[in-house]
């Protein structure tokens, strides 16, 4: 009789609040394994051929009810769910109401099993705990469904109804998981006899409150952007197919050389007399909002990597020096000019590629951190004259580190498709937060994305560009 009143007192106080105003999700079927953290790699640009998410079939995408057993409403304003009994109960109630059109098979049903339990073991399949954490897997689970969904994206042309549902229902799978990351907040509860009890109440918490709806937007706007070119001026051709084309003209031979270093990449192609001009208009207005989105998600993964703490092994293997990171040449720029400036710099150093450029932002990035640690140092001593010493030494450090600081925005600036540094790379390697995780993985491949249609938007206005029109 105890045990039963104690299980009954745990259960009402195990609770977990879903944030509101999120967009009711239909059943998903998860189709991903997880690397782990050690042999992925991140970059800006994830539109590699996966084979992470497996296809499913027409069963699979159709809407079944919820297995998960996560307590969803359908309304768009979600209360907070109590995880009781009493919501136990309710729960496998909805498993149990099935009728004969909306039964799950069996195997539909192992296979979501296998998939969460691959999710929650971080591919360590023995269960010791050696996989890769909650974190980690979640944002691989999300890269590797990009890869599935989009890696083959290579035509302005709409997805696939199967692609397109399965990245609405895994994706609001994985999302589903910020319905309970919370923060508690000191409110006051009034009571009927006029008084008023401050209280801890939970809400979602705020970057998830704030970029994540955010981040939701622009994925709602890319997808009614490819959905929009059904029916175009414009088509696509292998590489094989014009290379056998006798009477192929020149301005596709022009997009051939353009693209030889990816020549798996279908070439547009546009009529003899080019675009319409409606169409031309059209064009350039859809790039200039995919510029638009690619911008917005760029600015919301530089935040939260802004965010995310660095990991003690980057700050462990940096050099003992700045100087010794930058080498000679930059250090003597940074240190002994009076009036500093980074652009300056850049012209000076004659960064001929974005590799390059990469290697250069990873050094200047290293010694910042080097001279704001320094800055950071305590010291105890005693002597008025050391103390004075460290604090010049101090604002010394300071000064180089804002520097060191501006020299790496200016970098990115000028190089904005500029992949991510390798703090950056540690950063989301060594991350132990998951809402940090899901914002930072799914601002990346949305920015990845966008990214893309921009190219391919503008290789067929370099196509249109080249075609000589008739004198009207």
């Amino acid at each position: 009789m105890d045990r039963m009143m104690s299980n009954d007192r745990n259960s009402e106080l195990d609770y977990s609040p879903c944030s509101k105003g999120r967009i009711t999700r239909s059943n998903t079927d998860m189709g991903f394994s997880i690397r782990s953290s050690e042999s992925f790699e991140y970059s800006r640009t994830a539109s590699e051929v996966s084979t992470y998410s497996e296809a499913t079939d027409e069963h699979s995408i159709s809407d079944e009810p919820r297995l998960l057993g996560w307590p969803f409403t359908k309304s768009d304003i979600r209360s907070p769910v109590i995880l009781s009994k009493l919501g136990v109960k309710q729960n496998s109630g909805v498993m149990e109401r099935k009728s004969d059109g909306d039964e799950i098979s069996e195997s539909d049903l192992q296979m979501m099993k296998e998939r969460f339990s691959k999710l929650l073991l971080g591919e360590d399949m023995s269960g010791s705990g050696k996989g890769a954490c909650t974190a980690v897997a979640i944002s691989n689970a999300i890269t590797n469904l990009y890869a599935t969904v989009f890696g083959q994206c290579w035509r302005l042309e709409p997805l696939s109804p199967e692609k397109k549902s399965m990245w609405r229902r895994e994706m609001d799978c994985l999302l589903s998981v910020c319905d309970y990351i919370v923060e508690f907040v000191p409110t006051f509860q009034n009571y009927s006899d006029g008084t008023a009890l401050e209280v801890m109440s939970s809400r979602p918490r705020s970057d998830i409150h704030i970029n994540l709806p955010a981040l939701q937007k622009l994925d709602a706007m890319l997808l009614e952007i490819l959905e929009s070119f059904p029916d175009k001026e414009f088509w696509y051709m292998d590489q094989d197919d014009l290379s056998s084309i006798s009477n192929t003209s020149k301005s596709f031979r022009m997009v051939v050389h353009r693209n030889e270093e990816k020549w798996w990449l279908p070439v547009p192609c546009v009529p003899p007399c080019g675009l319409p001009t409606k169409t031309r208009k059209e064009l350039r207005h859809k790039r200039e909002s995919v510029n638009q989105i690619h911008k917005a998600a760029m600015a919301i993964n530089s935040c939260i990597l802004a965010e995310m703490e660095v990991p003690e092994t980057y700050l462990g293997n940096l050099p003992k020096s700045g100087r010794a990171s930058l080498g000679d040449g930059m250090y003597r720029h940074i240190f002994t000019t009076d009036s500093f400036s980074p652009d300056h710099l850049l012209n000076c150093l004659n960064i001929t590629s974005e590799h390059e450029a990469l290697e250069i932002a990873d050094r200047v990035e290293a010694s910042m951190y080097i001279w704001r640690r320094k800055a950071s140092m305590q010291h105890s001593k005693s002597s008025w004259d050391m103390v004075k010493d460290l604090m010049a030494d101090g604002d010394k450090n300071v000064s180089l580190a804002r520097r060191a600081d501006d020299l790496l925005l200016c970098i990115k600036r000028r190089y904005p498709e500029l992949s991510q540094t390798t703090l950056d790379t540690c950063k989301i390697q060594y991350n132990k937060d998951v809402g940090q995780a899901i914002l930072e993985s799914y601002s990346r491949v949305l920015e990845t994305l966008a990214f893309n249609l921009v190219a391919l938007i503008d290789d067929v206005l370099h196509v249109d560009g080249t075609v000589k029109r008739p004198v009207q």
